[in-house]
């Protein structure tokens, strides 16, 4: 690796919910048409930070509003993601509604009525607020008190601008409509999550400049209507996934302290159980993957290469459910580049350590140069390609060792199979027979090939013939970790060295067909050809 990698710096950015930034959580408006800063910053001592962006979503709202734009402004990219999904409706979270809907129907509603005056119980955004767990309750007087400590704080609330302002005046009116409901009836968990989320929403509108009331003290107290309602209703996920997102917003305005170190702890124990509420939420895992990369920069050294670890599953984890999630691609690409940064620095032989290392780095070179395809137009990824596409074993995305049977021979005996190397572009997977390997080693030195001399690959893969793609555990296999990969024309099985062998060529070949798929080939063409 050069000294320019090795001297890098990858940081990890925010977390969770959506904001005017991108990557990281704050529970902000995103606007759809801003376009993120670059995340890869360089100084005069060539020091580089890669930061990883957040995708986490506050709301369902912002989640609707992001389809075509980029991450958020912050170079940390951390909080957009829950403004700015993904292209398609299922990067979504499962949210039951909107806080875009509750502000549409809270305006209508609102208009030539007194915000005083309690508005009817068919204006609640949840539909259901009838339900097993509301109950009438004689503690009346002791929410009262709570509740009047809550429109104190969201009465102070401003906003910076006239749209601002206009905004809060209808989440002070919806305050005041869930402070009544709550009175009315203890244990409607709806009006205490919605109530949670016009509070966290409030928190966005709050002047910079203002002491009071406080960003932090506004999150706090949609953290306490989040834990009401949960144990109201303790199947409630979008409650958690939201909590968890004000717990973060909260760590992250304490830095790199113990405080914050608990706070993020708590947030990854939310999207914990979010998930396990909700398992079919890639917005939830890529968060929890992100408040997990921020608390190992805090933790001991000793306990960060688990949490990484752990991280990268979630990512991993989020990619699964939803193959073009280019925030978690992205945010897969940094974690990978901060292992191989940690590897570098850690003690033990040189020789083995840079050879891990250089793996790590050329596996985060993928993820990146995918999110770049499916996003070419995100000033991040941009930015970031820039730093790591040297990495990538030039003209191809990936290259290796897998074990394969003869061609035309599927069932051959086990001493038929051979090891080879394969390597993977834009078009497909292709295997290099022997005389190749020297033509593969002159091309990976950037010395030109006479293609005219080169052998056609043993094993060949067109990534649009692809129907199917999963690991292999079948017994016929020779020994090792197998790969299926189902083709137009029938199954082709290879054996890696090593089941995390496997999930690489398995994320690598899957992402290549996404960027195929949704007509991005050529931007992917481009990052590896030149």
């Amino acid at each position: 690796m050069s000294a320019l990698l090795q001297g890098s710096v990858l940081e990890n950015g925010y977390s969770e919910m959506e904001s005017n930034q991108e990557p990281q959580h704050e529970p902000v408006t995103v606007d759809p048409d801003q376009e993120p800063q670059p995340s890869i910053q360089s100084n005069d001592s060539v020091e580089l930070k890669l930061e990883p962006v957040n995708s986490e979503e506050k709301y369902a709202e912002q989640q609707q509003l992001d389809a075509a734009s980029g991450p958020p402004a912050d170079a940390a990219v951390e909080e957009e993601a829950a403004a700015a999904g993904p292209e398609v409706d299922k990067d979504e979270g499962s949210r039951t509604f909107t806080m875009r809907e509750l502000l549409n129907g809270l305006k209508g509603q609102g208009q030539g009525q007194d915000q005083d005056q309690p508005p009817p119980d068919s204006a609640t955004p949840r539909a259901d607020s009838s339900t097993p767990h509301s109950q009438e309750s004689s503690q009346t007087p002791q929410f009262r008190y709570q509740n009047n400590a809550a429109l104190e704080l969201i009465d102070g609330v401003t906003g910076v601008d006239e749209e601002g302002r206009s905004r809060q005046r209808i989440l002070t009116y919806a305050a005041r409509r869930y402070a009544s409901a709550i009175e009315r009836n203890p244990g409607d968990y709806d009006a205490f999550y919605n109530w949670a989320l016009v509070l966290q929403e409030s928190a966005d509108n709050v002047d910079p400049d203002s002491s009071s009331p406080s960003k932090d003290a506004l999150l706090e107290e949609a953290c306490k209507k989040y834990e009401e309602a949960t144990l109201l209703c303790p199947t409630l996920h979008d409650a958690y996934y939201n909590w968890a997102i004000a717990i973060s917003d909260r760590a992250r305005m304490r830095g790199r302290t113990k405080e914050a170190e608990e706070l993020w702890q708590q947030a990854t124990e939310h999207y914990e159980k979010a998930v396990q509420l909700n398992w079919n939420s890639p917005q939830a895992l890529n968060n929890w993957g992100l408040a997990l990369q921020e608390l190992s920069a805090i933790v001991p050294a000793k306990e960060k290469q688990k949490i990484v670890r752990t991280a990268i599953s979630k990512f991993r984890a989020a990619i699964q459910l939803q193959f073009d999630f280019h925030r978690a691609i992205y945010n897969l690409g940094t974690v990978l580049y901060g292992l191989a940064e940690d590897t570098l620095r850690m003690g033990g032989s040189g020789a083995s350590k840079e050879v891990i290392a250089n793996e790590l780095y050329s596996q985060c070179a993928i993820y990146i140069a995918a999110a770049h395809a499916l996003k070419p137009n995100y000033s991040v990824y941009r930015s970031a390609l820039r730093l790591v596409r040297s990495m990538l074993p030039l003209p191809y995305l990936k290259v290796g060792f897998l074990t394969a049977a003869p061609v035309g021979a599927p069932i051959a005996p086990h001493s038929d199979w051979k090891r080879t190397q394969f390597v993977l572009n834009h078009e497909g997977l292709y295997q290099i027979i022997q005389d190749e390997q020297k033509q593969l080693r002159r091309s990976l030195s950037s010395k030109p090939i006479d293609e005219g001399n080169v052998k056609k690959p043993a094993v060949k893969v067109e990534i649009p013939n692809i129907v199917s793609l999963s690991a292999s555990a079948d017994l016929t296999l020779p020994p090792g970790a197998g790969l299926c990969i189902g083709t137009i024309q029938g199954p082709v099985f290879l054996v890696a060295d090593s089941w995390e062998s496997v999930d690489g060529w398995l994320d690598a070949i899957r992402l290549v067909y996404t960027i195929f798929a949704r007509g991005k080939s050529d931007v992917l063409a481009g990052i590896i050809s030149g």
